[in-house]
């Protein structure tokens, strides 16, 4: 019977906490295994890690690997940076020949793809670094206190992008499966509305309303900044 060791990570304690990013990648991997796996199947291992995509230094990975070498099962992601940011970390689990790993969103992808994926991750990584560096300098020349919002504002941005979360994540429990099975966005805005379900303003879906809770579900999958 086919193995499969999972593993998930996000990059801070309060993710780890809400569960935010978790059950997305839960649902990725879920998808996976009822639409892509050989069957029959089973999981024999479930491993977290709440750490940066730029740290390689993360026990519970260890261990999902341990597993996997010693069982032979399959260690399954919901996305290829969850193992890692790095080129070369992906690059040396690939020549691993005691490791097999599946990638939940790219579940056709051979080793050239993911290779390919590695670098584009890690590329996007040094964007965003290098991003926040300028944005920091910027703000020091034009003489900004950095972290100077009031209390208030940054509670009440906090609340909205909290709201904004969990719908998403609310709506990517129906959404996510119908995408994963082949439904196109026009497709999903049809089914939520002749099912009744609204917008957060109340209104109709338009398959431009879909593509942003996607986006946005994929965005609290993948945060590790």
């Amino acid at each position: 019977m086919l193995q499969y060791v999972r593993y998930t990570r996000v990059s801070t304690a309060r993710q780890g906490q809400s569960g935010l990013g978790l059950e997305a990648q839960d649902l990725d991997i879920d998808v996976y295994l009822k639409n892509y796996s050989d069957v029959p199947y089973e999981v024999i291992g479930s491993f977290q890690d709440i750490e940066s995509g730029a740290n390689d230094d993360r026990p519970e990975l260890q261990k999902a690997l341990d597993l996997c070498r010693k069982t032979g099962a399959v260690l399954l992601v919901a996305k290829l940076d969850r193992l890692s940011r790095k080129v070369a970390r992906i690059a040396t689990l690939m020549e691993d020949k005691r490791v097999k790993f599946a990638v939940a969103n790219l579940p056709r992808a051979d080793k050239a793809m993911l290779h390919m994926y590695a670098v584009m991750a890690e590329m996007e990584r040094d964007f965003i670094s290098a991003r926040t560096k300028a944005a920091l300098a910027v703000a020091r020349s034009r003489g900004s206190q950095l972290g100077g919002l009031r209390d208030k504002t940054m509670k009440r941005n906090e609340a909205i992008q909290e709201k904004a979360a969990e719908e998403a994540r609310k709506l990517m429990a129906t959404i996510g499966p119908m995408k994963g099975g082949g439904a196109t966005l026009t497709q999903i805005a049809d089914a939520l509305n002749k099912n009744g379900v609204k917008t957060s303003r109340g209104g109709s879906w338009t398959a431009t309303q879909v593509s942003r809770v996607i986006e946005r579900g994929r965005d609290n999958a993948q945060t590790n900044r």
